[in-house]
């Protein structure tokens, strides 16, 4: 039996959960899993239902057929095939430890992903891609060619079909223009828990802080900076003894951790858009079972 997800946002109403698992009991589906929030600042309601289909339906059967219930709640909405596997963009600079833990969590099967390429504006990371078979691009970057590194990023992109770019400690800042067109489908590691120590050098923020706790943010890119929607954050202990050095080595593990959280969040289509905010639901059963153990 095929594996599918439903996800749903609209205006909060009456009768919308009713409405979702009668039709699915109607077209011969089974739910395995559903989540649910209905925000009630915001009067939005959001909703994941994940299921099988005991009748052999397809994608665009049951999205031609939901349409009539969409459209009298004013749902946006989507059918997502479980087993398909997003495309995705790496990208990165000189720091490697948040790339190196994706390819080994892609390796193994723990991120089921399609990494279509990694792009970098420095070299250092060639040999380790392309020994993986997966492509690399060395796109340099300087204040005079910054449109057209950003034009040939897109080429690559929509040569691809990438449907998410993760910028695994990519350290460069990306134009408002991208930013836009690629709204929610670039999510950023950010090396400090948000919203405070913005910027450069964070950690070395922290230290002089002394703060006893340092932390990583996930987050979606827009064109303010570090001021993106949060989808996932964590936290390390720290104490007046440990260096600056100490808090980038410590916050390493965490950032890779963070980043690879909130991926995989994303590719289970868990993460839904609220103003601001994120609706963040919990993973379906299985879903962080990897193929094989290394």
């Amino acid at each position: 039996m095929q594996s599918f997800a439903l996800t749903v946002a609209c205006e909060s109403a009456r009768g919308i959960v009713a409405a979702i698992a009668g039709f699915l009991a109607e077209h011969g589906c089974n739910i395995r899993d559903s989540s649910q929030f209905d925000d009630i600042e915001t009067g939005r309601f959001f909703m994941r239902v994940s299921f099988t289909s005991e009748q052999d339906a397809t994608l665009d059967s049951l999205q031609a057929a939901f349409a009539e219930i969409g459209a009298r709640f004013g749902m946006e909405f989507a059918f997502h095939d479980e087993k398909a596997r997003m495309k995705v963009i790496i990208m990165v600079s000189r720091f490697g430890h948040c790339l190196n833990d994706l390819l080994y969590r892609w390796r193994i099967g723990a991120l089921p992903i399609d990494i279509v390429a990694v792009i970098s504006n420095h070299m250092d990371y060639q040999k380790v891609v392309v020994n993986h078979d997966i492509p690399f691009h060395c796109i340099p970057v300087t204040k005079a060619n910054k449109p057209q590194a950003e034009a040939r990023i897109m080429e690559v992109v929509e040569d691809t079909g990438a449907e998410l770019i993760v910028l695994a400690r990519y350290m460069q800042v990306l134009s408002d223009e991208m930013c836009r067109k690629m709204s929610g489908r670039i999510i950023n590691i950010h090396h400090s828990f948000l919203p405070s120590f913005k910027g450069a050098n964070p950690y070395k923020q922290a230290f002089e802080r002394g703060v006893k706790l340092i932390g990583a943010t996930s987050h979606y890119v827009t064109a303010d900076l570090d001021e993106g929607p949060i989808i996932e954050q964590d936290t390390v202990r720290v104490t007046h003894a440990q260096s600056a050095g100490d808090y980038v080595s410590l916050g390493r593990d965490v950032e890779s951790q963070v980043l690879a959280r909130a991926i995989h969040a994303h590719i289970h289509r868990r993460v839904f858009l609220n103003g601001n905010k994120t609706v963040v639901f919990p993973a379906s059963p299985g879903s962080y079972a990897s193929e094989r153990m290394g």
